[in-house]
């Protein structure tokens, strides 16, 4: 079946093979290649089944490889092999980037318990992540099962009305501290990771993060170490616990974690098509690689499996700029793999990406069609993209309006791989369907689904597999992403100025480790 689906009422089963044409022909730039024969038949032959084909292929790969996918692991070896397979079958000159990187994984759920005054049972955040306990293991925590003296270190409690606590950011601040002890920390002005690291270099046996107290600042802290330097238990709890344990003094708890936490090497891959001005590359992007906890059929292989469609039928046209394809390694620990490959370019090869395009997520359950707001037409949230965000956003928005399919707009929130681009002043914008975000009764009334649920109920656990797929929206994105690549492979008029401003100021890092990874502070 072609990639649009039936829309009853709107488009009929008869006419949906054209109708995938359509958009290039009414909303492509107005000195596009007015030849469109071989784009509409690159366009038509581009099919669900050959979409879903892929997601069957990473759903076998995982299913082989312990239910994982994520980088560092052999479920994404063998997702990067398939994608560079297919690829060199199609004709791409392919590229395999190897990087380092810090790998975590929880393996099991950890343990909080207080054994005197009061014995006691904490409630963990399993390793999926599917509910919030009252304590969480870090990520980058060591492994450990430690019973211990909980020992407070420079608290503020009660706390101050506004956020000020220091407490483990100085040397100092464990002046006295008893070596094998458990150091309880509260959230404050430095990072976690200064914070641990102070503890275990004065010889803390395990480490308690307790938040500040301030509204906003009181749930289960779920926190980033930023890198796998810790041979300590490392856990972050709820403002609620953090007093619970800080008095009376001598209070004796058991903290367990069991984690992989270590550098690790994994890969970017990056195609770049035959024809085309290679100073003028057209460029997409997708992560390929899971979260450990499951399979990432939605997240991210709906955005992969697309673009790799796409790719496999697009690569022989002989297009005005180049196409560059990309498939990112790391994302799900903060956007590693893009970060690595934008840092990489020099400035005159980041010069040549005239335009980023980024699809994470295309096919959620309960979906809505989201467009990158580039223009920041809503006025709220995160700005606008660099110059030329706009003028994609309209791409995307003339595909839908000629399809009579109803779209709202999405921040740049940093959460994805359009923000290394976006830091290096490259116009962006792409696709997404939601995550664990909730569903507004408008967009229920837009897109059919239940308001009031999670666009993705199995974000980021282990029952994001092939059944997570909506197939209408994988369909109607897939064709999407197919029109814009090809709008902008046959144009000479490139969103952006001729002369890139100097890039924005990173809005990246912290979003990217608020997703992937936890608060990094």
């Amino acid at each position: 079946m072609p990639l649009l689906l039936r829309r009853r009422g709107v488009l009929r089963a008869a006419a949906a093979a054209t109708a995938i044409a359509l958009p290039l022909a009414l909303a492509s730039p107005a000195d596009a290649d007015p030849s469109v024969g071989a784009q509409q038949a690159a366009l038509k032959s581009i099919k669900a089944p050959g979409v879903k084909g892929h997601l069957r292929a990473l759903q076998s790969i995982a299913d082989a490889n312990g239910g994982t996918r994520a980088s560092g692991t052999p479920g994404y070896a063998a997702s990067r092999d398939y994608v560079v397979g297919k690829l060199k079958k199609a004709g791409y000159k392919v590229t395999v980037q190897p990087f380092q990187f810090p790998y975590f994984q929880e393996n099991s759920t950890g343990v909080l318990n207080q054994i005197s005054p009061d014995a006691r049972t904490y409630t963990p955040t399993p390793p999926d992540g599917s509910v919030v306990g009252e304590f969480a293991t870090m990520t980058y925590s060591g492994s450990g099962d430690v019973t211990g003296t909980v020992q407070a270190v420079d608290l503020t409690l009660p706390p101050t009305p506004e956020p000020s606590s220091t407490s483990g950011c100085e040397t100092a601040d464990f002046a006295g501290f008893t070596a094998g002890n458990i150091a309880l920390l509260q959230r404050g002005t430095c990072t976690f990771e200064i914070k641990a690291t102070n503890a275990q270099a004065a010889g803390a046996s395990a480490v308690i993060i307790m938040n500040e107290g301030q509204p906003g600042r009181d749930e289960t802290l779920q926190g980033t170490l930023g890198q796998p330097n810790f041979t300590v238990p490392v856990v972050g709890v709820s403002f609620v616990v953090g007093e619970d344990l800080a008095s009376p003094a001598g209070t004796v708890v058991r903290v367990k974690t069991d984690t992989t936490s270590e550098n690790r090497t994994t890969y970017n891959v990056i195609a770049d098509s035959k024809w085309g001005r290679g100073d003028r590359l057209v460029m997409g992007g997708a992560h390929l690689d899971s979260v450990p906890a499951g399979p990432g059929i939605n997240d991210n292989g709906s955005g992969s499996a697309a673009l790799l469609e796409l790719a496999t039928h697009v690569g022989n046209l002989p297009t005005k700029n180049k196409l560059r394809f990309a498939w990112w390694g790391a994302e799900e620990l903060g956007l590693l793999g893009s970060v690595h490959y934008v840092a990489g370019l020099s400035a005159a090869e980041q010069a040549k990406i005239k335009l980023y395009l980024n699809y994470d997520m295309v096919a959620s359950p309960n979906y809505a069609f989201k467009i990158y707001d580039g223009d920041d037409s809503d006025a709220t949230g995160a700005p606008a993209g660099p110059p030329g965000s706009d003028e994609i956003e309209k791409t995307f928005e003339k595909y839908f309006d000629t399809l009579r399919i109803g779209h709202v707009g999405t921040d740049f929130d940093g959460r994805s791989d359009y923000g290394p681009f976006m830091d290096a002043g490259i116009p962006s914008g792409g696709l997404f369907t939601g995550a664990e975000g909730i569903k507004t009764p408008e967009e229920a009334a837009m897109f059919g689904g239940t308001a009031g649920e999670a666009y993705d109920h199995c974000y980021h656990q282990a029952c994001d597999t092939i059944s997570n797929i909506n197939d209408k929206a994988l369909a109607v994105n897939t064709g999407a992403m197919a029109h814009s690549a090809l709008v902008y492979a046959y144009s000479s008029d490139l969103p952006g100025p001729d002369v890139r401003p100097a890039p924005a100021a990173n809005r990246t890092a912290k979003a990217a480790a608020h997703d992937h990874g936890g608060l990094t502070k």
